[in-house]
């Protein structure tokens, strides 16, 4: 590979290494094209990307990143999944492929800037979907306000209810 073919790769990886909210980083030894192409293909559904990459190269485009404090992630064969919108999602599809894959090991990565490791990595995959996050954080955002007003409205009621019992003394008496 020439200098010039380098610099690009290095510039190309720099660039979508800034742009990702997460990187994985994985061990792919004994994988056959097939399954590597099929993980791809996974990922691609998502918006995510999994690529292997030289360990000199990666070096050299993750400077100025996060990833690049992670030295003792750059030994071996290495697998970097980009995920540029739903790390959790991500997260579970790559635990989900290397749940039959013995040799497939998550190394570490970087999550929002913040370096993690393969078994955070797993714990990542089983947490709920963002949209659902969301929904509980609204649901309980919801919760107070509903709380609050049933409680003025019971206030109220009884305030109603013994007005209307004083009410029916005073046309008994």
């Amino acid at each position: 590979m020439k200098r010039a073919e380098k610099e690009k790769i290095v510039t190309d990886l720099h660039e979508r290494l800034t742009q990702a909210k997460a990187v994985f980083i994985t061990d792919f030894r004994g994988l056959n094209v097939e399954s590597i192409s099929r993980l791809r293909r996974d990922l691609r559904q998502s918006g995510d990307e999994y690529q292997v990459v030289k360990n000199t190269l990666f070096y050299r485009a993750s400077q100025e990143t996060p990833i690049s404090a992670q030295k003792d992630f750059f030994v071996g064969p290495c697998g970097i999944t980009l995920s540029y919108k739903d790390p959790v999602g991500t997260a579970k599809t790559l635990t989900e492929f290397a749940k039959n894959r013995e040799n497939f090991v998550f190394k570490g990565g970087v999550l929002g800037g913040k370096p993690i490791s393969g078994e955070a990595i797993q714990q990542l995959s089983k947490m709920p979907p963002r949209e659902a996050l969301l929904g509980q954080v609204l649901s309980s955002l919801i919760a107070v306000p509903t709380g609050f007003v049933s409680t003025l409205s019971g206030v109220i009621q009884k305030f109603l209810g013994t007005l209307q019992a004083i009410e029916e003394q005073k046309a008994k008496a």
